[in-house]
C-alpha cells in the first residue's frame, strides 16, 4: 500500500470510528434522557438502566479503538523518547507487536465465548441475546488491531526519525 493510499485509508477509518463513537454518544444521551423523563412522569422504563450500561460499555470499547488510532491512550514515553532513534523504533515495533498479539488473543477469546452466551439474554429485554451485547469485544479488538497495525506499518516504513522529531532527538543525545 502506498503512503497516500495508507493515509487515505487512515483518514477514512478515523472518520468511520468517529461516526460510530458519536452515534453511540447520541443514542446513550437520548436513552438516558428518556429514562429520566419517564421516571419523572411516574412510568419508569424497566430496561433503560441495563441498556445504558451496555451502551456505555460499547462507547468505551469503540472509543478505545478511536483513541488507539489517534495514539491518544495514556502513556509514559519519556524513557523511550530519550533513546536514540534506532532503539526507539525497535522498542515501538516490539510494543506494537505485543499490543497486537494481546488484542488478537482478546478478539479470539471474545469470538469463542459468543456461542456460549447465545442462550443468555438481557434481564430486562429477554429478546436481546447476550452474544449481541458481548459482540463488542471481538469487534473492537479487530478495530484496535487495525489501528495498531497502521502504526506498526508507519514504524516499519520509517528508517529515519520524522522531520518534526529530528531536533528533539539531537537534543536528547547531547
Amino acid at each position: 500500500m502506498t503512503a497516500s493510499a495508507a493515509g487515505g485509508f487512515r483518514r477514512g477509518y478515523e472518520r468511520f470510528l468517529e461516526w460510530v463513537v458519536s452515534a453511540l454518544m447520541v443514542v446513550l444521551a437520548v436513552e438516558v434522557t428518556l429514562g429520566v423523563v419517564f421516571r419523572f412522569s411516574g412510568h419508569s422504563l424497566d430496561w433503560y438502566d441495563e441498556v445504558a450500561s451496555v451502551l456505555l460499555a460499547w462507547l468505551t470499547f469503540y472509543g478505545a479503538a478511536l483513541a488507539s488510532l489517534k495514539r491518544a491512550h495514556i502513556g509514559c514515553p519519556e524513557l523511550v523518547d530519550a533513546l536514540p532513534w534506532r532503539w526507539r523504533r525497535a522498542a515501538g515495533i516490539l510494543v506494537q507487536l505485543l499490543v497486537i498479539a494481546f488484542f488478537v488473543l482478546l478478539g479470539a477469546v471474545g469470538a469463542w465465548i459468543m456461542p456460549v452466551l447465545a442462550t443468555d439474554s438481557l434481564t430486562s429485554l429477554p429478546q436481546v441475546p447476550m452474544s449481541v451485547v458481548q459482540s463488542v469485544i471481538p469487534i473492537s479488538a479487530v478495530l484496535i488491531v487495525i489501528a495498531e497495525a497502521l502504526h506498526l506499518g508507519d514504524l516499519l516504513g520509517r528508517s529515519e526519525p520524522p522531520p518534526a522529531e529530528a531536533p528533539a532527538v539531537s537534543e536528547a543525545l547531547q
